[in-house]
């Protein structure tokens, strides 16, 4: 780094850090969202550029048509495009999305399908034919914490957890571990590092930023990009093992206003400068080859539209030569821009339009709009440029792939050992009694729903997009945080019973109760408060159980950001700030299992990289800012070698959430605030058992129509839902068969035909999910939903509902009446 550069990012560091900055940061949409590129940082990227290189990619567009220059600007997804395809439509990229299955395969597989996959599509496109110019595919995956689509990979700790570990140079080994497990599956570019710098924690992103700190951000960018690059300048990339980095999401994503999700960040620019641009900086002399557009808005402005970010600072003042990719459909958020048409996106300084199921569309409007000049063919020939520099400067047109389907590669001893590292040190000690380490020779229970869950300890963004449905089984090479206490343990001569639910015959020495979040990725993660269980304590009355029974009690919290948890830390001994570790559950036990005599093994050695909330109503909680007052400063952590006393916690929680539901419309017998239900006279509701619950569902009946039945409250947006193939859930029992046509609506719109829904069996509990996007293409306006559920009969029929919220699950969601 420049000495200039190195006082410049200091001074904007300490400002931002300052009290005075909260009264600099803009709180209305007024403020100017152009930036002045002079107020910029300079990077420059490395490696990039050199006349080799630049000759050949001239020579190469000389040859190509507008066609194919269009192509290298568009990227699909497997899921909804072809190989053979290629041959109409030479488009330069394709990509997995998070719950994109490989071709002929289910969307969790091992392997050797990824590889076919790749194969498949390389193979047509690399393929003569005529005039056509063979460019090789650039293929995209989010490899965010390991190779974490594939049954078999390496699962790293996510980066809130890195974060923790303040430990640079074992950032760049994961790095580099991830990009040879992703480079042996057949992509060749990991969607990551994420450099948001995460500012309101109710943010369901919040997990993927490293701190909320920028300072540490800073410190991991670069480290991250040569690990999964290699150093400036390397040739032959991918045959060495090295995968694209791309660095996500400029710019901003990380303050977004009241952390909602593809929301607005609503800053000065200097404060835009100071805190979220500083990962993108060590991030391009590092040589990044791409960088992600964010979906998020500057203050009012779509990021996809902005050419004073994209364009003036990011390529301009910033020096960065690779190529800017967008989000998934992010041009359509664009004002003006259906995802099929955006020449805006290109124009403000896009070059590669994310564009997984809009393709085809978006393909055909680009080469129309560069015909008619709305998109110059200078800008046409700068992303074109662009996206071969990288292509070339990755190793991509030279056909030896040497490390994909390299056996031994996934999973290896090695790459876990890494990712074992790496948990130990990233587990934060909040709260300590003397009972920790745990003796390896002690009689140990261990409880809790994360006990022996892979799913939950690896968390959102692993073998599917929400990190859902993972059962065990799916994790061949991974270990439990459950099976790596028992081998600790077994090893010291003691004994380790799991129990989830936290009941014993024989009181054990000691309980290790493993609880926290369920897994969740964007959108769905979005929270209207801190508070852990809201009105469901299921692992504080676990705890609560076990202190009354006189067992020492150690928690180990799994979560995607810091939550208030003090009922929970007072009732446990000790509570350990585990975050979403991953595959390797062994790590936890190397530090909270001494060995026989109860001497440790391992010391804690993470911090806290998010302040952790005195209440649950202290969502923007940053060291510098105003009326900062957290329960553990930002580098709080105990230690074996650095012990401290924890006293009784107020469990106030301070805060009521239920006006920012927008996903949970009804369960367990009851509308949550701010819904409510609302029928027809000839619509009757009473309470009856659930199908886990003692009155947890209503049984609707019409005896007549027509009539309708609308759960609703004042009108929410569900786009980004729609966006984001998210579903409306329906857990219900139908009573009596529907005698005439159902409709499932939301809000006024027009709904579509349930009737198939509520008729056939009755009597059996049953759950449906119908596709956001189902309701959109009916009419409905997804902007302003009034009532996300509204169900209309001719009648008779009758049914009991337990649940309806939103999920993903898009592989078992249906269009219902389609056709």
């Amino acid at each position: 780094m420049r000495p200039g550069l190195k006082l410049l990012l200091s001074t904007t560091m300490i400002w931002a850090a300052s009290p005075a900055f909260a009264q600099h940061a803009p709180t209305a949409l007024s403020e100017a969202s152009t930036a002045h590129p002079g107020k910029w940082p300079a990077a420059g990227s490395q490696g990039l550029v050199d006349p080799a290189t630049e000759k050949f990619v001239t020579a190469l567009m000389a040859q190509m048509t507008l066609e194919e220059k269009v192509g290298q600007m568009i990227q699909a997804d497997i899921g909804a495009m072809k190989p053979e395809e290629l041959r109409q439509y030479p488009l330069g990229s394709i990509l997995a999305g998070g719950s994109s299955p490989p071709l002929g395969a289910p969307d969790r597989s091992p392997a050797a399908p990824w590889v076919a996959t790749a194969q498949a599509f390389r193979k047509v496109a690399m393929e003569p034919r005529g005039k056509h110019q063979p460019i090789p595919l650039i293929f995209g995956i989010d490899a965010v914490h390991g190779n974490n689509n594939v049954i078999g990979a390496t699962i790293f700790p996510h980066n809130i957890g890195l974060g923790a570990m303040h430990d640079p140079a074992l950032i760049r080994r994961i790095g580099r571990a991830t990009a040879r497990e992703t480079a042996a599956t057949g992509p060749d570019w990991a969607f990551g590092p994420t450099l948001a710098v995460p500012q309101d924690d109710r943010w369901g992103r919040s997990y993927e930023g490293y701190s909320e700190d920028p300072a540490v951000v800073r410190s991991y960018a670069g480290e991250m990009i040569r690990g999964l690059q290699g150093e400036p300048g390397t040739k032959g990339r991918i045959q060495q093992g090295y995968v694209a980095a791309s660095a996500k999401h400029f710019l901003g994503d990380g303050g977004t206003f009241e952390g909602v999700d593809q929301g607005d960040t609503r800053v000065s620019e200097d404060a835009l400068i100071a805190i979220h641009a500083q990962g993108y900086v060590p991030a391009i002399q590092a040589g990044a080859l791409t960088v992600m557009a964010s979906y998020s808005s500057w203050n009012g402005a779509k990021m996809h539209g902005s050419k004073s970010l994209l364009t003036d600072v990011l390529k301009d003042r910033m020096g960065f030569q690779g190529f800017v990719v967008g989000d998934w459909n992010g041009h359509g958020q664009v004002p003006g821009c259906p995802r099929t048409d955006c020449a805006a996106t290109f124009n403000a300084g896009l070059d590669m339009a994310m564009a997984p199921d809009s393709w085809k569309g978006l393909f055909e409007s680009t080469v129309r709009h560069a015909r008619d000049g709305t998109i110059p063919m200078a800008r046409i020939d700068d992303a074109v440029r662009r996206i071969l520099r990288v292509k070339a400067k990755l190793g991509l047109f030279d056909p030896a792939r040497p490390i994909e389907g390299k056996a031994g590669v996934l999973g290896s001893a090695e790459h876990r050992a890494i990712a074992r590292e790496a948990v130990a040190k990233s587990l934060v000690l909040l709260k300590n009694q003397g009972v920790l380490p745990v003796k390896a020779s002690a009689n140990i229970l261990v409880a809790g729903p994360g006990a022996d869950s892979m799913a939950q300890q690896t968390g959102g963004w692993t073998l599917s997009w929400q990190g859902d449905g993972n059962d065990n089984s799916m994790f061949p090479n991974g270990q439990t945080i459950f099976s790596g206490i028992a081998e600790a343990v077994k090893a010291g001569g003691g004994t380790a019973t799991l129990s989830p639910d936290g009941s014993f015959s024989a009181r054990p020495d000691v309980a290790i109760v493993v609880f926290g979040e369920q897994p969740y990725a964007e959108m769905r993660g979005d929270i209207p408060t801190l508070e852990f269980q809201p009105g469901d304590k299921q692992a504080l009355a676990l705890l609560r159980k076990l202190k009354a029974a006189g067992v020492p009690t150690v928690s180990v919290f799994l979560s995607g950001r810091p939550l208030w948890v003090n009922p929970e830390i007072n009732a446990s001994d000790a509570f350990v700030a585990a975050w979403l570790p991953g595959s390797e559950g062994g790590g936890v036990a190397d530090v909270i299992i001494g060995d026989r005599a109860g001497k440790p093994r391992r010391d804690f050695h993470g911090t806290l990289s998010f302040s952790w909330p005195r209440n649950a109503g202290q969502f923007t909680l940053n060291r510098g800012q105003p009326g900062y007052d957290p329960l553990f400063a930002l580098g709080y952590g105990l230690s074996y070698a650095r012990p401290g006393k924890v006293e009784a916690l107020s469990e106030v929680a301070g805060f009521d959430a239920s006006a920012r539901n927008t996903s949970v419309y009804f369960t367990k017998g009851v509308t949550p605030a701010p819904f409510a239900f609302a029928a027809d006279s000839k619509v009757t509701r009473a309470p009856i058992d659930g199908p886990q619950t003692q009155e947890g569902a209503q049984q609707l009946s019409w005896p007549e129509g027509p009539a309708t039945l609308r759960i609703g409250g004042k009108p929410i947006s569900l786009a980004r839902e729609a966006n984001g193939d998210l579903s409306l859930a329906l857990t219900y029992r139908l009573d009596r068969a529907a005698a005439g046509p159902v409709t499932l609506a939301m809000g006024e719109g027009k709904g579509v035909d349930a009737t198939s829904l509520f008729t056939g069996e009755t009597g059996k509990w049953r759950t449906v999910k119908i596709l956001l996007k189902c309701y959109q293409a009916n009419g409905t306006d997804m902007n302003a939903v009034s009532a996300p559920v509204v169900i209309g009969a001719s009648g008779p029929l009758a049914l009991s509902l337990s649940d309806a919220r939103i999920v993903s699950d898009p592989a078992n969601s249906i269009c219902p009446g389609a056709k």
